[in-house]
């Protein structure tokens, strides 16, 4: 694998992000990640998960510097990969934590909801979907997600202003479990997935599907239609204007 590491110990799966500096999602880590999820739902080995980012980011999102520069085909792809990816990991099956131990929007965001428990670190961190200032429509199927955490009309006031929620707030409204100091955040999550673990798996499992199955079902409709709507307000002027500038604005701030 390019971006991604991973470990086994003791039946827990310990997967890595590990795409440069900020962990931005490309298709080939997209689709590396889907894979990987494939292949720990068929090892009888592993009973859980933990997702990690890097020290100071979890996941800073979509690649923009790459994906500026794609062409409509390549465009139509990527998000049929981010799509299928997030289906993907909706309906694994097993217990999976998120251990965010810093920044985590918009794509990061997705990748830590789709998650069952979400411990995050203290710290100057935000957490949260930021797409719609950037000009990116948020597909109906991700605000469903967004909103199975913290409930849909707290989710379309925050998805609607592109907030981002420091981990103080993310706790207070749901969107993380637990915020602990940086130093106990394996310990955490480890230890929030023993809990699942030590239960009867074919139960534990059943029920999560269970209780998912409204979003399952939401994300095996055809996500063609709501692509298009996307890649339309992607071509759009303004929002190639904006993405231009916060790209110039990173670009600034790394020299």
């Amino acid at each position: 694998m390019n971006f991604l590491k991973e470990e086994i110990k003791d039946g827990v799966a310990h997967v890595f992000l590990d795409r440069g500096r900020s962990n931005a999602l490309n298709g080939v880590l997209l689709t590396e990640l889907a894979d990987l999820l494939d292949k720990l739902e068929l090892d009888d080995q592993v009973k859980g998960m933990l997702l990690y980012g890097k020290p100071g980011i979890f996941s800073s999102g979509l690649d923009l510097f790459e994906l500026y520069d794609f062409d409509e085909e390549q465009m139509r792809d990527f998000w049929y990969k981010f799509i299928h990816l997030v289906q993907r990991f909706v309906r694994f099956r097993k217990p999976a934590v998120a251990v965010i131990e810093g920044h985590s929007p918009a794509g990061g965001c997705v990748l830590a909801i789709c998650c069952d428990y979400r411990v995050m670190t203290e710290g100057e961190y935000g957490i949260g979907l930021n797409e719609v200032p950037v000009g990116i429509i948020v597909p109906d199927s991700i605000f469903d997600l967004y909103s199975f955490w913290i409930g849909r009309a707290r989710a379309y006031r925050l998805l609607l202003e592109g907030a981002l929620l420091s981990p103080q707030r993310a706790l207070k409204m749901g969107l993380v479990d637990e915020m602990v100091r940086p130093e106990a955040a394996h310990e955490a999550a480890l230890s929030q997935l023993t809990k699942y673990t030590q239960l009867n798996a074919e139960t534990w499992q059943q029920t999560k599907l269970n209780l998912r199955k409204d979003l399952i079902e939401h994300f095996e409709k055809d996500p063609s239609e709501g692509i298009e709507r996307m890649l339309r307000q992607w071509w759009a002027p303004s929002t190639r204007e904006t993405i231009k500038t916060i790209l110039e604005k990173l670009k600034s701030k790394a020299s």
